[in-house]
């Protein structure tokens, strides 16, 4: 939709942009059918963080509070960066598979569809 200022000199100034970030980066991250989570969660990470440092330490502040979280299987998850499947090496960094500033990772757990099988 297009929108029309009030001003005519405005500038929009965009203020997450890479440049206010030094060396970090924000990472998106949303759980497919567990809509508890209405939207994906902002994290601020390092590129040289690993997958599994992601997992085991950012995952859970982000996703903990949900019932099914304690029960998924790592291993069985099903991963889309920037809206393509992935298969992530959990000693790999995020930098080394493929992951910049704003990106978007979305996981499904197979078997786990939210509270009771609700999509929730």
């Amino acid at each position: 939709m297009a929108v029309t200022a009030i001003t005519p000199d405005y500038q929009g100034y965009a203020r997450d942009q890479k440049s206010h970030y030094g060396e970090s980066m924000l990472l998106y991250i949303g759980w497919d059918e567990h809509l508890l989570f209405c939207s994906a969660k902002a994290f601020l990470v390092q590129p040289d963080m690993t997958v599994s440092q992601l997992i085991q330490q950012l995952m859970p502040a982000g996703f903990a509070q949900h019932p099914d979280f304690e029960q998924i299987e790592w291993s069985k998850v099903q991963w889309n960066l920037n809206g393509e499947a992935v298969e992530l090496n959990p000693n790999d960094t995020l930098g080394a598979q493929g992951f910049d500033h704003k990106s978007l990772l979305r996981f499904k757990t197979p078997g786990l569809n939210g509270y009771k099988g609700t999509g929730v």
